[in-house]
């Protein structure tokens, strides 16, 4: 595994053969798909620390959806990769379908994990106040964040059996910048769809029963608009979908890579 800075972001590369590039999503980084290597097995794993998030440092231009795909498309190019696997959690999902449309010859399929196509108006302003937070109380701030994400974005079974996951949940938030992550959460809340009926590569949207993101219902009528993409909903899970569930995750993600060779 080699770690390498191309134009100013961190990037994990890792493997042979045909590209997969992961995207974490708000407060994440390329931690969020350790749990679920073994999907790629055989495969060059690409796996990005989005500008102002974990590693990677903030750019002089503000944080948006539109910058983040900008950013990856040109670093993909630096690469030399294109018509790769794509593999994105949360916000990273609204990033991936971006990138698909708009740059569908980098794009060869997509795995979603908590996903979304956009905030509801209703969670913007609460995006909003939580960068306030980030930015005006600094690593405190954090801190109270990634208690009340611990606790609001995680299922009862997570809570209940698996504190080794909610410690990597609360220290993957505190681990960010303060800047970076009141940055993120701007981008988050002013991110608008993508004309996602226009993907048309092999879909897999995968959610939590207990996702209050990526929830089921939104979930599936997203999945109605892609063509041919398949939806899962993996009992006993909240947003977290790789920490959470990695055994079931990996499981989908062989499944789906099989299917679409």
């Amino acid at each position: 595994m080699a770690t390498t800075q191309v134009q100013g972001i961190f990037i994990e590369i890792e493997g042979d053969g045909a590209p997969v590039v992961c995207i974490h999503g708000l407060g994440g980084s390329s931690n969020n798909w350790t749990p679920v290597l073994p999907a790629f097995e055989g495969r060059k794993v690409i796996r990005i620390d989005l500008p102002g998030s974990a590693r990677s440092p903030l750019p002089a231009q503000k944080l948006s959806i539109d910058s983040y795909v900008n950013t990856i498309a040109s670093v993909l190019r630096e690469l030399q990769v294109s018509d790769a696997d794509i593999v994105a959690h949360s916000m990273g999902t609204i990033v991936a379908q971006h990138l698909a449309v708009r740059h569908p010859e980098l794009v060869k399929s997509l795995a979603l994990f908590g996903p979304l196509i956009a905030p509801p108006d209703s969670a913007r302003d609460g995006m909003r106040q939580r960068a306030r937070i980030a930015r005006d109380q600094g690593v405190p701030g954090l801190q109270e964040i990634a208690d009340a994400i611990v606790k609001g974005a995680t299922s009862d079974e997570t809570k209940s059996q698996r504190p080794v996951t909610l410690a990597l949940v609360r220290e993957s938030v505190m681990r960010q910048s303060p800047e970076g992550y009141a940055q993120s959460c701007e981008a988050l809340a002013g991110a608008q769809a993508a004309e996602i009926e226009r993907i048309q590569v092999p879909t897999l949207l995968v959610t939590g029963d207990q996702d209050g993101v990526g929830k089921p219902d939104a979930v599936k009528a997203m999945g109605e608009r892609i063509g041919g993409a398949k939806v899962i909903v993996l009992s006993g899970c909240g947003h977290w979908t790789t920490f959470e569930k990695p055994v079931e995750t990996t499981a989908e993600l062989k499944r789906f890579y099989q299917a679409a060779r």
